[in-house]
């Protein structure tokens, strides 16, 4: 009975095959806590990667909305460029036709006068002609009405 209790190897009471059995159940328990962590680490090494590419798509993206923006803020830039060209070349066009526009109204006061002027000595010719001929007519009539008295 001791030996049953004690086992014939002298163990505490299992016998060799039990201890086989518990050695085989044992070594099955590591075969599955290594499994449990060899698919704990395959889990964790994917989730690792998935952030990774998450996060390199993310990146990607952001870099893309700030080359979108640069573009957009570049073609804004240009576009007001544009415009300010186009209102300053409208502006001395504007400026170009003023100045003719003055240039004409100042040509056109200038033969005015001259014509003014013109007209001025013309009369006063006219009037010194009209002065001398009543003048010389006058003289003719005294000397007939002193000749026919």
């Amino acid at each position: 009975m001791q030996n049953i209790i004690r086992g014939s190897s002298g163990s505490s009471g299992i016998s060799g095959r039990s201890e086989l059995a518990l050695f085989v159940t044992v070594v099955k328990v590591k075969v599955v806590v290594v499994e449990v962590v060899v698919v704990v680490v395959v889990v964790v090494v994917v989730v690792e990667v998935v952030v990774v590419e998450v996060v390199v798509v993310v990146v990607v993206v952001v870099v893309v909305v700030v080359v979108v923006v640069v573009v957009v803020v570049v073609v804004v830039v240009v576009v007001v460029v544009v415009v300010v060209v186009v209102v300053v070349v409208v502006v001395e066009v504007v400026v170009v036709v003023v100045v003719v526009v003055v240039v004409v109204v100042v040509v056109v006061v200038m033969v005015m006068v001259m014509v003014m002027v013109v007209v001025v000595v013309v009369e006063v010719a006219v009037a010194v002609a009209v002065a001398v001929a009543i003048a010389s007519l006058m003289v003719v009539q005294s000397g007939v009405i002193a000749r026919t008295n």
